[in-house]
C-alpha cells in the first residue's frame, strides 16, 4: 500500500531495505514492535504486512489527525475528500485548516481516540491538489479579515502562524494523490476509488497506535519495552540541511538530538535503528553500517537543481543490532 497523497521525502523507494534491516517477520527473528517517531506518509509501515505492535507519531496535528481518522472513520474521510479541484475552495480550506491546527493538535494530544474526519478529508484533498511544498505551513501573508481573504498588514509583525500562501492547484490531467487520473473511470469511478482506498487504509491501520507530539514521547523506555524484543525504530527526522520545524526555541536542531539518541540507544542490540539523512551530515559510530540510495520522483528531482543533487545523497544508517541486508541478499542468492 501507499499513502493517497504526495509527500516530499517519503521512503517508499527504500522501504524494502528498511524492512530487510529490521526483519519483516516477527516469527523469524523480525522486530516485534515497530516505532516511527516522524510518521510522514508512513511509506515504510504501509510496505509491510501486519503482525507486530506498531506505534507512529508526528508533531503535525493535521497529519496525525489524518492517519487517526483514516483508521476510525474512513467513509467520513472519503466523503470530505471526494471533491473536484477548485482554486477558491483550495484557499478557503487551506485557511480554515491552518486556523484549526493548534486546537486540533491539543485535542489529539489529550485524547488518543479523538479525530476530526472533516479536517482529515479536507487536508488530504488539498495536499493532493496543491503544487509543491507549503500546504498548511501557516507562514503565508494571506489571512481571513472580516470574512474575506486579505493580505496581512506589512507593518504587523504579530505573525501568529495562521497565514497562507496563494497557489494555483494542479490543473493538469495527470493529477496527484487522490486526484490522479484513473484509466476508463469517470467521476463516479474516482469517488468509488477514494472510498476503497480509505477502507483499505482503515484495515491496515486498525491496530496502529497514532500519537501526536514530540518524537521523544514514543522513544522512551516504556514504549521501547512494549511488545517484546527486538524493537525496530525508523528515524526520518527533518534533515540537518533545510527547514527544521521541530527546533524552534530549542537552540539545537532535532537532527542533532535524534543522532545523539540513536548512538546511545543503538548500543542495545535488541533495538534496531534505521536513521535517514544526507551524506556528509553525520559521522556514525564505526560499528554502524551505511546504505546509499537514490530518491526518485518529486519536483525536487527534476531539472539540475539542488533537489536532483540531493537525491543521490540519501543514506540509511543501520545500528549494530540491525540485520545485514548484504548478507541476507547473499544467502538468498546461495
Amino acid at each position: 500500500m501507499r499513502a493517497p497523497f504526495p509527500w516530499f521525502g517519503g521512503k517508499s523507494a527504500v522501504a524494502e531495505e528498511v524492512w530487510t534491516a529490521l526483519g519483516r517477520d516477527p516469527e523469524r527473528g523480525g522486530v516485534r514492535h515497530y516505532i516511527e517517531p516522524f510518521a510522514g506518509s508512513l511509506a515504510a509501515l504501509l510496505h509491510a504486512p501486519v503482525g507486530r505492535l506498531e506505534t507512529v507519531n508526528d508533531a503535525d496535528g493535521l497529519l496525525a489527525n489524518y492517519w487517526r481518522a483514516c483508521r476510525a472513520a474512513p467513509e467520513d474521510v472519503a466523503d470530505h475528500a471526494d471533491w473536484p479541484v477548485n482554486e477558491a475552495d483550495l484557499h478557503a480550506r487551506h485557511l480554515w485548516l491552518v486556523g484549526q491546527r493548534e486546537a486540533l493538535t491539543d485535542r489529539l494530544m489529550a485524547d488518543p481516540g479523538w479525530c476530526d474526519p472533516q479536517a482529515a478529508g479536507w487536508w488530504v484533498w488539498g495536499c493532493s491538489a496543491w503544487i509543491g511544498s507549503g500546504w498548511c505551513s501557516g507562514d503565508g501573508p494571506w489571512i481571513a479579515k472580516d470574512g474575506r481573504l486579505a493580505r496581512r498588514d506589512p507593518c504587523d509583525d504579530g505573525d501568529d502562524g495562521t497565514g497562507i500562501n496563494r497557489h494555483l492547484p494542479h490543473l493538469s490531467s495527470a493529477g496527484m494523490g487522490i486526484h490522479r487520473k484513473l484509466p476508463r473511470l469517470g467521476d463516479a469511478g474516482r469517488g468509488a476509488h477514494i472510498r476503497e482506498t480509505m477502507r483499505e487504509l482503515a484495515e491496515r491501520l486498525r491496530d496502529v497506535r497514532v500519537a501526536c507530539g514530540d518524537w521523544r514521547r514514543v522513544t522512551g523506555p516504556s514504549v521501547l519495552s512494549a511488545g517484546g524484543n527486538p524493537v525496530g525504530v525508523l528515524l526520518d527526522p527533518p534533515y540537518a540541511e533545510g527547514c527544521d520545524v521541530y527546533s524552534a526555541g530549542s537552540g539545537k536542531s532535532v537532527w542533532g538530538d535524534v543522532c545523539a539518541w540513536a548512538v546511545e540507544t543503538g548500543r542495545d542490540s535488541s533495538v534496531r535503528i534505521v536513521l535517514c539523512g544526507y551524506d556528509g551530515t553525520w559521522t556514525p559510530p564505526h560499528d554502524w553500517r551505511e546504505l546509499a540510495w537514490k530518491a526518485r520522483g518529486g519536483y525536487g528531482n527534476r531539472g539540475d537543481g539542488e533537489g536532483r543533487k540531493n537525491a543521490a545523497r540519501e543514506r540509511l544508517w543501520l545500528s549494530p543490532g540491525c540485520l545485514d541486508p548484504a548478507a541476507l541478499r547473499q544467502s538468498v542468492l546461495l
